[in-house]
């Protein structure tokens, strides 16, 4: 395997001299998908390992993956899926890293609309605001139209990027009829009473429900040549979230709120806790892919894509394993 050179040199990364910077390329990172590497930073796992972040904020999962093509970002902090798109294109991208083990992606109607259903029969016509085509919302609100056996015609995707003012806005206008998108915005807008769930994925059983299986979601994945060349960076970033997943476990609601930035909250602190709470077994263990969750991510990938170069060849390149192996030996240790 192209990685056995990381696994032959465990203790290279502590080794290293000079401060080191890496691009980070991610969506919507006041949201809890992005939790655990938040955290990491918080904790200081990257700054006192002299490695110095770039944040490079986009409007989608979509866009984060794009920079990563052009060569902006070393890294990208987003949705496994993609991991899939690139190695079915050719592009030889894995993820080295879990974060979540569920979407944590709800699909909620507005309540206006709601209110005059009788049944999801009824749905006949519905604007759904997405952060982008191609990216995890798109992804679960298609895998919610199947489940939901709706005709495609019948759905009308509104691309809103992830921007919590602008999600928040298109849903008070009417510019969308419902809206797919992550916590805690879609928590804040069932509190507020402007959205009715109709489905969500904050939970491994409300995943499973979906899926169909055990699912793998957010994730930090790379370039290939970036994981070879620069395996330290990645095992640095690595270490900070398994890090970030043990602190986690045990963290109380105090903990959490001296630890995630003030304007992560959207001005309520109890609603933020509130929308943890919901997703708080999402989050991975241990930062390990599982095979047969990837497995799961490759099926609800293929109900969404007919024919293309990928095949389960494919899935065996689209992670690895060997980074979080590590980690989890230094943090233990």
């Amino acid at each position: 395997m192209a990685m056995a050179s990381v696994v032959l040199a465990p203790d290279f990364a502590l080794a290293a001299v000079s401060p080191q910077k890496v691009s980070i390329a991610l969506a919507a990172k006041t949201s809890l998908f992005h939790l655990p590497l938040v955290l990491a930073e918080q904790l200081g796992a990257f700054k006192n390992e002299g490695l110095q972040i770039d944040w490079l904020e986009c409007e989608s999962g979509l866009q984060a993956v794009q920079l990563a093509l052009n060569g902006q970002a070393d890294v990208v902090s987003g949705a496994f899926e993609h991991t899939l798109d690139l190695q079915a294109r050719g592009l030889n991208y894995r993820a080295f890293v879990l974060q979540g083990r569920a979407p944590q992606i709800s699909v909620g109607l507005a309540t206006r609309k709601a209110l005059a259903m009788k049944s999801l029969d009824d749905l006949k016509s519905v604007k759904m605001g997405i952060s982008s085509l191609g990216s995890g919302t798109h992804w679960v609100a298609q895998q919610w139209r199947l489940k939901a056996k709706l005709a495609a015609e019948n759905v009308q995707f509104i691309e809103l990027g992830s921007a919590t003012g602008q999600l928040l806005e298109a849903v008070k206008t009417g510019s969308v009829d419902a809206l797919c998108h992550t916590d805690p915005v879609m928590h804040y807008l069932e509190q507020k009473n402007e959205l009715r769930l109709l489905a969500e994925t904050r939970s491994l059983m409300s995943t499973q429900r979906m899926f169909g299986g055990p699912m793998l979601s957010a994730c930090l994945f790379g370039k290939g040549e970036f994981l070879q060349k620069r395996a330290d960076v990645a095992l640095t970033l690595t270490r900070g979230v398994v890090r970030a997943l043990q602190w986690l476990k045990t963290a109380g609601p105090s903990d959490i709120l001296k630890m995630v930035p003030s304007h992560n909250w959207m001005g309520d602190r109890a609603m933020y806790l509130g929308a943890l709470e919901n997703v708080r077994n999402s989050y991975s263990l241990d930062g390990m892919f599982s095979t047969e969750s990837s497995q799961t991510a490759w099926r609800a990938r293929a109900s969404r894509v007919s024919t293309d170069r990928a095949n389960w060849t494919t899935l065996a390149r689209t992670y690895t394993n060997e980074f979080a192996l590590i980690a989890q030996r230094k943090v233990n240790s």
